[in-house]
C-alpha cells in the first residue's frame, strides 16, 4: 500500500543519514539500559513506542496504558494527562534483562513520532517557561538560564526564573558549557538522543504532521485497530509554522546557525527542510 510505501522511504531516509553522519552517529556503538527509558513495551501485542515528548506523547502513552491494561481501561482519554506521565504506569525497555532487550529489539515492532524540530522546541518553550503552573522547570531550569544569559537580571528573577524569554532559552541551548554540564532535558532532546535510531532499526516512523493517519495505520498492524481509535482533538493552542517564525524573529543569524547545528540530524533524518524563516550565515 502507499502507506507502507511511504514508511519504507521514511525507514530510508534515517538509514541513509546515519550512514552519512557514521562520524557523529557512530561514537557509541553500544547501547546502555539508561538509553532505553523512552522505549515503552507492549507486551501483549509485541509493541515498543519511544515516545518524544512534545510529539503526541501524552496521548501515544494513553493509547499504550489502554493496550497494556489488560481492560482496565477502554477510553484513553478518560485517563488524566498526569496520568499517563507516572513512569510506574507503563512499562519501559530498560526494566528488562540483557537477553530480554535483546529479543525484544529484534522481535516487537518498534515505532516512533517526529515533528518539525523548532517547532517542536517552541512547543516546549511555550510549555515549560511561558505557563505559571510550571514552576518545577522555572526553578530547575529557568533560574540557570536568567543566572547565565541575562546581563543585570532582578533579584527576583533569579530567584523564581518565570520569565525566561525565548531568545534566552536559545543562548542557553547553544552554550557548550550547557551540554558539558547534563544531557538536555527530554523536552528539547533531539530525538535522535531519544531514541537512537542509528542503533535501534524502527518498523514506523509516525508524524506530527500526519499524526492520526500514522497513528491509526499502527494501531491497524497491532491488531487492535477495530476497537481503538487515536484519540483526535482540536487544539486551538498547538504550536504552529506561523506562531515559530515569529519566535525565530528575534534570533540573530549567528544563534540560528548554531542551533541549527544541534538540531540538524532530527531535520536530515526524519526529512524535514531548513525552515524558510531561518537566515543561516
Amino acid at each position: 500500500s502507499n502507506t507502507a510505501i511511504l514508511h519504507q522511504i521514511r525507514r530510508d531516509q534515517v538509514t541513509d543519514t546515519c550512514r552519512a553522519n557514521s562520524v557523529s552517529s557512530k561514537k557509541r556503538r553500544v547501547l546502555t539500559p539508561n538509553d532505553l527509558k523512552h522505549l515503552v513495551v507492549d507486551e501483549d501485542h509485541e509493541m515498543i513506542y519511544c515516545y518524544v515528548p512534545k510529539v503526541a506523547c501524552t496521548n501515544w502513552k494513553r493509547v499504550m496504558m489502554v493496550l497494556t491494561g489488560r481492560g482496565k481501561y477502554s477510553d484513553p482519554m478518560e485517563i488524566p494527562a498526569n496520568e499517563a506521565h507516572v513512569s510506574s504506569n507503563l512499562k519501559t525497555l530498560n526494566q528488562y534483562s540483557i537477553p530480554e532487550i535483546n529479543h525484544r529489539l529484534k522481535n516487537y515492532m518498534k515505532f516512533l513520532f517526529v515533528r518539525e524540530p523548532f517547532e517542536r522546541l517552541v512547543s516546549a518553550y511555550r510549555n515549560k517557561f511561558t505557563q505559571k503552573y510550571n514552576t518545577s522547570f522555572h526553578k530547575r531550569y529557568g533560574t540557570k538560564i536568567v543566572r547565565r544569559q541575562r546581563k543585570n537580571a532582578t533579584q527576583e528573577a533569579l530567584r523564581k526564573g518565570d520569565d525566561v524569554k525565548f531568545e534566552e532559552f536559545v543562548a542557553y541551548l547553544i552554550d557548550p558549557h550547557t551540554q558539558r554540564e547534563e544531557p538536555f532535558n527530554e523536552h528539547w532532546q533531539t530525538v535522535y538522543s531519544l531514541c537512537h535510531p542509528c542503533h535501534i532499526h524502527y518498523d514506523l516512523i509516525g508524524k506530527y504532521e500526519t499524526l492520526e493517519e500514522d497513528s491509526n495505520y499502527i494501531l491497524q498492524l497491532a491488531g487492535v485497530g477495530n476497537y481503538l481509535k487515536f484519540p483526535t482533538y482540536a487544539k486551538s493552542t498547538r504550536t504552529t509554522d506561523e506562531m515559530t517564525t515569529e519566535f525565530f524573529q528575534n534570533i540573530s543569524s549567528e544563534h540560528q546557525t548554531q542551533l541549527y547545528e544541534v538540531y540538524k540530524l532530527d531535520f536530515l533524518m526524519f526529512n524535514y527542510s531548513v525552515p524558510s524563516y531561518l537566515k543561516l550565515e
